[in-house]
Protein backbone atom coordinates (compact mmCIF):
# COMPACT_ATOMS: atom_id res chain seq x y z
CA UNK A 1 0.00 0.00 0.00
CA UNK A 2 1.01 3.64 -0.33
CA UNK A 3 1.76 5.48 2.89
CA UNK A 4 3.46 8.58 4.20
CA UNK A 5 6.55 7.49 6.14
CA UNK A 6 8.91 9.32 8.50
CA UNK A 7 11.71 7.16 9.88
CA UNK A 8 13.25 9.94 11.98
CA UNK A 9 11.99 12.91 14.00
CA UNK A 10 12.15 16.28 12.29
CA UNK A 11 10.27 18.81 10.19
CA UNK A 12 7.82 17.98 7.43
CA UNK A 13 10.87 17.33 5.25
CA UNK A 14 11.41 13.91 6.88
CA UNK A 15 8.11 12.64 5.42
CA UNK A 16 7.93 10.85 2.09
CA UNK A 17 5.46 8.71 0.12
CA UNK A 18 6.47 5.04 0.02
CA UNK A 19 5.14 1.56 -0.70
CA UNK A 20 4.89 -0.44 2.54
CA UNK A 21 3.16 -3.59 3.77
CA UNK A 22 -0.42 -3.43 4.97
CA UNK A 23 -0.68 -3.45 8.77
CA UNK A 24 -1.70 -6.65 10.52
CA UNK A 25 -4.59 -6.38 12.96
CA UNK A 26 -5.05 -7.89 16.42
CA UNK A 27 -8.03 -9.67 17.92
CA UNK A 28 -9.88 -6.47 18.89
CA UNK A 29 -8.80 -4.37 15.92
CA UNK A 30 -10.24 -3.41 12.56
CA UNK A 31 -8.42 -2.93 9.26
CA UNK A 32 -9.85 0.16 7.56
CA UNK A 33 -9.44 1.12 3.91
CA UNK A 34 -8.83 4.82 4.40
CA UNK A 35 -10.84 7.29 2.33
CA UNK A 36 -9.74 10.41 4.21
CA UNK A 37 -7.64 11.29 7.25
CA UNK A 38 -7.68 14.37 9.45
CA UNK A 39 -4.61 16.37 10.37
CA UNK A 40 -4.28 18.20 13.69
CA UNK A 41 -1.57 19.74 15.85
CA UNK A 42 -0.92 16.37 17.47
CA UNK A 43 0.45 15.11 14.15
CA UNK A 44 3.07 17.85 14.21
CA UNK A 45 4.12 16.83 17.74
CA UNK A 46 4.54 13.18 16.76
CA UNK A 47 6.43 13.97 13.55
CA UNK A 48 8.85 16.32 15.29
CA UNK A 49 9.05 14.39 18.56
CA UNK A 50 8.49 17.62 20.48
CA UNK A 51 8.20 18.34 23.30
CA UNK A 52 10.60 15.61 24.43
CA UNK A 53 8.28 13.92 26.98
CA UNK A 54 6.30 12.63 23.96
CA UNK A 55 9.23 10.32 23.23
CA UNK A 56 9.24 9.07 26.84
CA UNK A 57 5.50 8.38 26.60
CA UNK A 58 6.17 5.44 24.32
CA UNK A 59 6.34 6.94 20.85
CA UNK A 60 10.06 6.22 20.47
CA UNK A 61 13.15 7.78 22.01
CA UNK A 62 15.35 8.28 18.93
CA UNK A 63 12.84 7.72 16.13
CA UNK A 64 9.08 7.14 15.82
CA UNK A 65 8.03 3.59 16.72
CA UNK A 66 5.27 3.93 14.16
CA UNK A 67 6.81 5.64 11.10
CA UNK A 68 3.40 6.27 9.48
CA UNK A 69 1.72 9.31 11.12
CA UNK A 70 -1.96 10.13 11.35
CA UNK A 71 -4.79 9.31 13.79
CA UNK A 72 -8.13 10.71 12.54
CA UNK A 73 -9.79 8.54 9.90
CA UNK A 74 -12.85 7.78 7.82
CA UNK A 75 -13.09 4.74 5.61
CA UNK A 76 -14.52 1.30 4.90
CA UNK A 77 -13.95 -1.76 7.06
CA UNK A 78 -11.77 -4.22 5.15
CA UNK A 79 -11.17 -6.86 7.81
CA UNK A 80 -12.05 -7.44 11.46
CA UNK A 81 -10.27 -9.26 14.27
CA UNK A 82 -11.72 -12.38 15.86
CA UNK A 83 -12.96 -10.42 18.90
CA UNK A 84 -14.69 -7.61 17.00
CA UNK A 85 -18.50 -7.57 17.30
CA UNK A 86 -19.62 -4.06 16.28
CA UNK A 87 -18.33 -3.99 12.70
CA UNK A 88 -18.19 -6.13 9.58
CA UNK A 89 -16.38 -5.76 6.22
CA UNK A 90 -18.05 -3.08 4.12
CA UNK A 91 -19.15 -0.86 7.02
CA UNK A 92 -18.45 2.87 6.68
CA UNK A 93 -16.72 4.08 9.88
CA UNK A 94 -14.94 7.06 11.41
CA UNK A 95 -12.72 7.40 14.43
CA UNK A 96 -9.13 7.07 15.60
CA UNK A 97 -6.55 4.66 14.27
CA UNK A 98 -2.82 4.24 13.95
CA UNK A 99 -0.90 5.37 10.88
CA UNK A 100 -3.88 6.79 8.97
CA UNK A 101 -1.86 8.67 6.34
CA UNK A 102 -1.98 5.52 4.26
CA UNK A 103 -4.31 3.49 2.09
CA UNK A 104 -5.00 1.11 5.00
CA UNK A 105 -4.73 1.52 8.77
CA UNK A 106 -5.52 -0.47 11.89
CA UNK A 107 -7.83 0.83 14.59
CA UNK A 108 -9.18 -0.52 17.89
CA UNK A 109 -12.86 -1.40 17.70
CA UNK A 110 -13.38 0.79 20.79
CA UNK A 111 -12.23 3.91 18.93
CA UNK A 112 -14.54 3.60 15.91
CA UNK A 113 -18.19 4.32 15.21
CA UNK A 114 -20.52 4.10 12.21
CA UNK A 115 -20.09 7.15 10.01
CA UNK A 116 -22.75 9.88 10.40
CA UNK A 117 -25.19 9.49 7.52
CA UNK A 118 -25.04 13.18 6.62
CA UNK A 119 -21.24 13.46 6.35
CA UNK A 120 -18.85 12.80 3.50
CA UNK A 121 -15.71 10.79 4.21
CA UNK A 122 -13.69 14.02 4.28
CA UNK A 123 -15.99 15.58 6.88
CA UNK A 124 -16.14 12.44 9.03
CA UNK A 125 -12.35 12.15 8.99
CA UNK A 126 -11.90 15.34 11.02
CA UNK A 127 -14.35 14.61 13.86
CA UNK A 128 -12.79 12.32 16.44
CA UNK A 129 -9.41 13.74 17.46
CA UNK A 130 -10.74 17.29 17.86
CA UNK A 131 -14.39 16.66 18.66
CA UNK A 132 -13.74 14.39 21.64
CA UNK A 133 -11.64 16.87 23.67
CA UNK A 134 -14.15 19.64 22.90
CA UNK A 135 -17.03 17.47 24.13
CA UNK A 136 -15.26 16.15 27.22
CA UNK A 137 -13.69 19.49 28.08
CA UNK A 138 -17.06 21.25 28.19
CA UNK A 139 -19.34 18.48 29.42
CA UNK A 140 -17.17 16.49 31.85
CA UNK A 141 -14.53 18.93 33.05
CA UNK A 142 -16.18 22.33 32.54
CA UNK A 143 -19.61 20.99 33.53
CA UNK A 144 -21.21 23.55 31.25
CA UNK A 145 -24.95 24.11 31.72
CA UNK A 146 -27.72 26.27 30.36
CA UNK A 147 -27.35 29.98 30.98
CA UNK A 148 -23.66 29.90 31.82
CA UNK A 149 -21.19 32.26 30.19
CA UNK A 150 -18.46 30.32 28.39
CA UNK A 151 -15.26 31.68 26.86
CA UNK A 152 -13.50 29.62 24.19
CA UNK A 153 -9.90 30.74 23.67
CA UNK A 154 -8.56 29.44 20.36
CA UNK A 155 -12.01 29.15 18.83
CA UNK A 156 -10.97 28.92 15.18
CA UNK A 157 -8.87 25.75 15.38
CA UNK A 158 -9.82 22.10 15.22
CA UNK A 159 -10.96 21.72 18.83
CA UNK A 160 -12.22 25.29 19.05
CA UNK A 161 -14.68 25.05 16.16
CA UNK A 162 -16.31 22.05 17.83
CA UNK A 163 -16.23 23.71 21.26
CA UNK A 164 -18.14 26.81 20.08
CA UNK A 165 -20.90 24.65 18.62
CA UNK A 166 -21.07 22.26 21.58
CA UNK A 167 -21.23 25.07 24.14
CA UNK A 168 -24.27 26.39 22.28
CA UNK A 169 -25.79 22.90 22.31
CA UNK A 170 -25.39 22.88 26.11
CA UNK A 171 -27.29 26.16 26.33
CA UNK A 172 -24.40 28.48 27.19
CA UNK A 173 -23.79 32.07 26.11
CA UNK A 174 -20.60 31.71 24.08
CA UNK A 175 -17.78 34.20 23.63
CA UNK A 176 -15.10 33.07 21.19
CA UNK A 177 -11.52 34.36 20.87
CA UNK A 178 -9.75 34.28 17.51
CA UNK A 179 -7.75 36.46 15.08
CA UNK A 180 -9.16 39.09 12.72
CA UNK A 181 -9.33 36.95 9.58
CA UNK A 182 -11.31 34.23 11.35
CA UNK A 183 -13.94 36.34 13.11
CA UNK A 184 -16.73 35.81 10.58
CA UNK A 185 -16.15 32.07 10.37
CA UNK A 186 -16.31 31.72 14.16
CA UNK A 187 -19.43 33.87 14.34
CA UNK A 188 -21.09 31.62 11.76
CA UNK A 189 -20.64 28.67 14.15
CA UNK A 190 -23.05 30.28 16.60
CA UNK A 191 -20.82 32.32 18.91
CA UNK A 192 -22.81 35.05 20.64
CA UNK A 193 -19.75 37.30 20.89
CA UNK A 194 -16.36 37.19 19.16
CA UNK A 195 -13.19 38.77 20.54
CA UNK A 196 -10.43 39.58 18.05
CA UNK A 197 -7.32 39.07 20.15
CA UNK A 198 -5.28 41.27 17.82
CA UNK A 199 -7.45 44.24 18.79
CA UNK A 200 -8.62 43.59 22.34
CA UNK A 201 -7.75 41.59 25.45
CA UNK A 202 -10.46 39.19 26.61
CA UNK A 203 -9.30 39.68 30.21
CA UNK A 204 -9.16 43.50 30.16
CA UNK A 205 -12.87 44.30 30.28
CA UNK A 206 -15.39 43.77 33.02
CA UNK A 207 -16.88 40.57 31.60
CA UNK A 208 -16.41 37.43 33.69
CA UNK A 209 -17.05 33.86 32.60
CA UNK A 210 -18.33 30.80 34.42
CA UNK A 211 -16.20 28.48 32.29
CA UNK A 212 -13.12 29.14 30.16
CA UNK A 213 -11.96 26.47 27.71
CA UNK A 214 -8.40 27.43 26.80
CA UNK A 215 -7.16 25.86 23.58
CA UNK A 216 -4.89 28.72 22.46
CA UNK A 217 -2.15 27.57 24.77
CA UNK A 218 -0.20 30.74 25.58
CA UNK A 219 -2.34 32.95 27.84
CA UNK A 220 -0.91 33.27 31.34
CA UNK A 221 -2.81 31.82 34.28
CA UNK A 222 -3.19 35.30 35.79
CA UNK A 223 -4.92 36.60 32.64
CA UNK A 224 -7.21 33.59 32.45
CA UNK A 225 -8.12 33.87 36.14
CA UNK A 226 -8.93 37.56 35.75
CA UNK A 227 -11.58 36.62 33.21
CA UNK A 228 -13.14 33.95 35.46
CA UNK A 229 -15.87 34.46 38.02
CA UNK A 230 -14.82 33.99 41.65
CA UNK A 231 -15.88 30.34 41.57
CA UNK A 232 -15.51 29.73 37.83
CA UNK A 233 -13.79 26.83 36.08
CA UNK A 234 -10.77 26.98 33.79
CA UNK A 235 -10.19 23.94 31.57
CA UNK A 236 -6.85 23.91 29.78
CA UNK A 237 -7.00 21.65 26.72
CA UNK A 238 -3.39 22.01 25.62
CA UNK A 239 -0.26 24.09 25.62
CA UNK A 240 1.65 25.49 22.66
CA UNK A 241 4.43 27.67 24.02
CA UNK A 242 7.07 26.05 21.80
CA UNK A 243 9.34 24.77 24.56
CA UNK A 244 11.25 21.61 23.72
CA UNK A 245 10.94 20.11 27.18
CA UNK A 246 7.39 20.93 28.33
CA UNK A 247 5.81 22.77 25.40
CA UNK A 248 3.35 24.55 27.67
CA UNK A 249 2.55 21.61 29.96
CA UNK A 250 4.19 23.50 32.83
CA UNK A 251 1.24 25.91 32.75
CA UNK A 252 -1.16 23.00 33.18
CA UNK A 253 0.83 21.64 36.12
CA UNK A 254 0.87 25.06 37.79
CA UNK A 255 -2.88 25.39 37.28
CA UNK A 256 -3.57 22.10 39.04
CA UNK A 257 -1.29 23.04 41.95
CA UNK A 258 -2.80 26.53 42.31
CA UNK A 259 -6.36 25.22 42.18
CA UNK A 260 -5.99 23.83 45.71
CA UNK A 261 -5.54 27.31 47.17
CA UNK A 262 -8.08 29.45 45.29
CA UNK A 263 -11.85 29.53 44.92
CA UNK A 264 -11.64 29.00 41.18
CA UNK A 265 -11.37 25.51 39.74
CA UNK A 266 -8.32 25.20 37.47
CA UNK A 267 -7.97 21.90 35.66
CA UNK A 268 -6.73 20.04 32.61
CA UNK A 269 -7.26 16.59 31.13
CA UNK A 270 -6.24 14.06 28.50
CA UNK A 271 -8.96 13.18 26.01
CA UNK A 272 -10.56 9.76 26.49
CA UNK A 273 -10.89 8.11 23.09
CA UNK A 274 -13.98 5.93 23.47
CA UNK A 275 -16.89 4.52 21.46
CA UNK A 276 -19.60 6.01 23.70
CA UNK A 277 -18.52 9.60 23.09
CA UNK A 278 -18.00 8.88 19.39
CA UNK A 279 -21.69 7.95 19.29
CA UNK A 280 -22.59 11.14 21.18
CA UNK A 281 -20.82 13.23 18.52
CA UNK A 282 -22.45 11.18 15.76
CA UNK A 283 -25.92 11.89 17.15
CA UNK A 284 -25.26 15.63 17.42
CA UNK A 285 -23.90 15.73 13.88
CA UNK A 286 -26.85 13.80 12.44
CA UNK A 287 -29.22 16.14 14.31
CA UNK A 288 -27.58 19.09 12.55
CA UNK A 289 -26.32 20.66 15.79
CA UNK A 290 -22.61 20.18 15.08
CA UNK A 291 -20.86 20.44 11.72
CA UNK A 292 -17.15 19.76 11.00
CA UNK A 293 -15.20 22.74 9.68
CA UNK A 294 -12.60 22.01 6.98
CA UNK A 295 -10.12 24.60 5.80
CA UNK A 296 -8.18 22.74 3.09
CA UNK A 297 -7.83 19.30 1.54
CA UNK A 298 -4.59 17.75 0.31
CA UNK A 299 -3.86 14.49 -1.55
CA UNK A 300 -1.83 11.85 0.29
CA UNK A 301 1.39 12.76 -1.52
CA UNK A 302 1.15 16.34 -0.23
CA UNK A 303 1.06 15.56 3.50
CA UNK A 304 4.35 17.48 4.02
CA UNK A 305 2.80 20.61 2.48
CA UNK A 306 -0.31 20.15 4.62
CA UNK A 307 1.80 19.88 7.78
CA UNK A 308 3.69 23.07 6.89
CA UNK A 309 0.39 24.89 6.38
CA UNK A 310 -0.90 23.67 9.74
CA UNK A 311 2.30 24.77 11.45
CA UNK A 312 1.83 28.31 10.15
CA UNK A 313 -1.26 28.61 12.36
CA UNK A 314 -3.55 29.97 9.66
CA UNK A 315 -5.93 27.02 9.37
CA UNK A 316 -9.61 27.61 10.05
CA UNK A 317 -10.90 24.40 11.54
CA UNK A 318 -9.29 21.23 10.26
CA UNK A 319 -7.03 20.11 7.43
CA UNK A 320 -7.98 16.86 5.68
CA UNK A 321 -5.94 14.37 3.66
CA UNK A 322 -7.74 12.65 0.79
CA UNK A 323 -6.54 9.10 0.12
Amino acid sequence: MRAIVGTSYGSADVLELRDVDRPEIGRDEVLVRIEAAGMDRGVWHLVTGLPYPIRLAGYGLRAPKNPVPGMDLAGIVEEVGAGVTRFAPGDAVFGIGRGTFAEYARAPESKLAARPVNLSAEQAAVVAVSGLPALQGLRDHGRVGAGQRVLVVGASGGVGTYAVQLARVFGAEVTAVCSTTKVEMVRSLGADHVVDYLREDFAAGGQRYDVILDIGGNATLSRLRRALTANGTLVIVGGETGGRWLGGADRQLRAIALSRFVGQRLTTFVSNENHRDMLALKELIEAGEVTPVIDRSYPLAEVPQALRYLEEGRARGKVVIEI
